[in-house]
């Protein structure tokens, strides 16, 4: 069978799987809803956690970004991967303990303000918007090639699958499609990797291949360097970036993980607080089976992409070449009318243009891997796309129709008209995401770090000392995310969207001490605490009951302590 054909049916089988378990595990409650009734055993939710926080960045694009930069790539992989770290340990297990449904919702009561909640659930607006908008963007550039459809109606597609089982499971629904999403998207990631291991280095376990010998006793990361330097390229295993940029991102990334509000809501979703800390425990398991494979898929892909184009005849590229030219996604001009293909890095020359989030997509075509591999590959991408793209608009409808709307705006609503209240939010949500997946602002990985910048400059702050500081009070919390939120977004605005001031103004020589826009969330983030702490001490101290409710979230049960409060 085709490609075309394997896609349709692995794609099919899938799709009806998610389908079929959104209905036979649909939400009737608004616990269900939003916290599948905190009934999920630690192995599921952890699996559920790795689907919901691997997205389309994590499968499609951060491969994809590592093979174009090489060293610099790496940063991403470095953030990502510390973040879970540092959210698994300092923050899951007490906000668990603190027993609120969203984070909006424990910012609210922590700080005692409904104006702290209003802010929360701004700044969650903002982070999951611009973190969805990444993935439906994912969703496009799968369906574009393998189901041979503009982007447009791949983004299409993707919000009414999406809309169906969030709208109709809440986070019961999503969490156990989370479970069948992650099985699909690891096997479809680790397959390819252990046949193109083989097939380059001899060694079944990607991991060491990327690090072994290929042709004549030459390492192939050696191979690569010197594939990158003919064409003029930086050496691949050398970085660019200056260390305070690469400082700053990886930060950014890792205090956005630990900011993120769909992957925080994860640990409501387990019976206890011993739970949280065992699901984390799982998900960072499931989470390291494909991050340490990304880097050796980037250089596979990147080793076998420029030998298959770099100087080749334009009209013996195999099939996939062509395919992947219709979608826009590739595109070939010869400048120089000799029929080759010149892939070299001056532009003044370069013939070939190829936008990095296909180069997973792309990866096993280049490497001729059998069609059934190939379609399993576009399976999995729209797993990971669409379990982080279903667990964004729960958020996105949580905020609005619990933290706003209950909370809030009508205290009385039954929780049938709740319920009926995050279904029309998640609906209108989709809509809002799918605009931003045909109408992105870079990337899949790049958009999506932008979001984690967002949560570090705006949440991370009014987490961690909601949960260790028992001074910090509301006027400093609500200052501090309004500053980081505020500056970060301008900075996003004027450097990365070019939305403020002329274009020739916003360039990377005008970066504010050379940090990009991906990194700056780090500065929102100190800029939140600066100002909240000075904040806080020249202003009154939280009520005693709030105080004793900090105290409580940091002592294990059973402890003497403990027992007091």
């Amino acid at each position: 069978m085709d490609v075309q054909t394997w896609t349709y049916i692995l794609v099919a089988i899938t799709f009806l799987l998610y389908i079929g378990i959104a209905i036979w595990s649909r939400a009737s409650s608004t616990k269900d809803f939003y916290v599948a009734g905190g009934g999920v055993s630690p192995l599921a939710n952890g699996m559920a956690t790795a689907a919901d926080w691997m997205s389309a960045a994590s499968f499609i694009s951060m491969a994809g970004i590592i093979s174009f930069a090489g060293y610099d790539g790496s940063v991403y992989l470095m953030g990502w991967t510390g973040g879970y770290v540092l959210l698994a340990l300092l923050l899951a297990p007490y906000l668990r303990k603190f027993g609120k449904f969203t984070v909006p919702d424990f910012i609210g009561d922590r700080y005692y303000s409904n104006i702290a909640r209003l802010v929360a659930v701004i700044c969650a607006l903002f982070v999951s918007f611009t973190y969805v908008a990444g993935q439906m963007r994912g969703v496009g550039v799968v369906f574009s090639r393998f189901l041979e459809v503009d982007v447009n109606t791949g983004v299409i597609i993707g919000m009414v699958i999406v809309l169906f089982y969030a709208v109709l499971g809440g986070m019961k629904g999503i969490t156990y499609t989370q479970v069948a999403q992650y099985c699909v998207l690891i096997f479809a990631f680790m397959v390819p990797a252990i046949f193109i291991s083989i097939q380059m280095t001899g060694n079944p376990l990607p991991q060491l291949g990327f690090g072994g010998s290929v042709d004549n006793g030459v390492y192939l990361l050696d191979k690569l360097d010197g594939l990158h330097k003919e064409l003029g390229f930086h050496e691949y295993t050398s970085g660019s970036k200056s260390a305070i940029d690469v400082f700053f991102i990886t930060a950014a990334l890792m205090l956005g993980t630990a900011g993120l509000p769909h992957v925080i809501v994860r640990f409501f979703t387990v019976p206890k607080v011993k739970d949280a800390r065992k699901s984390a425990l799982y998900a960072l398991i499931f989470i390291a089976i494909l991050y340490t494979t990304a880097p050796a898929i980037a250089v596979f892909a990147r080793t076998n992409l420029i030998e298959t184009v770099s100087n080749k005849e334009y009209k013996s590229m195999p099939a996939w070449f062509k395919k992947w030219e219709t979608t826009g996604l590739l595109t070939y001009e010869d400048k120089n009318k000799d029929g080759k293909i010149q892939y070299v890095a001056d532009e003044t020359k370069n013939e070939l243009v190829i936008d990095r989030d296909i180069m997973v997509l792309a990866n096993p075509e280049i490497a001729r891997l059998p069609n059934w591999i190939i379609a399993l590959v576009a399976a999995g991408g729209l797993a990971a796309a669409l379990s982080t793209a279903a667990g964004l608009l729960l958020v996105i409808s949580a905020s609005i129709s619990h933290d706003l709307l209950k909370k809030m705006v009508m205290p009385n609503i039954s929780e049938k008209g709740e319920l009926w209240a995050a279904r029309g939010a998640a609906l209108i949500a989709v809509c809002v995401a799918g605009y931003f997946g045909i109408n992105p602002p870079g990337f899949v990985a790049s958009v999506v770090a932008l979001a984690f910048g967002l949560a570090a400059a705006s949440f991370f702050p009014a987490i961690v000392m909601g949960i260790f500081s028992k001074r910090m009070n509301k006027e400093g919390a609500i200052a501090g995310m309004i500053l980081g939120l505020g500056i970060t977004l301008y900075y996003i605005a004027r450097f990365k969207l070019h939305w403020i001031g002329d274009e020739a103004s916003s360039q990377e020589k005008d970066w504010w001490f050379g940090i990009s826009p991906e990194g700056f969330g780090t500065v929102g983030m100190l800029l939140n605490f600066i100002a909240a702490i000075v904040i806080s001490r020249f202003t009154s101290k939280p009520p005693e009951n709030v105080i004793a409710i900090v105290e409580d979230i940091r002592i294990p049960k059973g402890t003497k302590e403990g027992i007091q409060h």
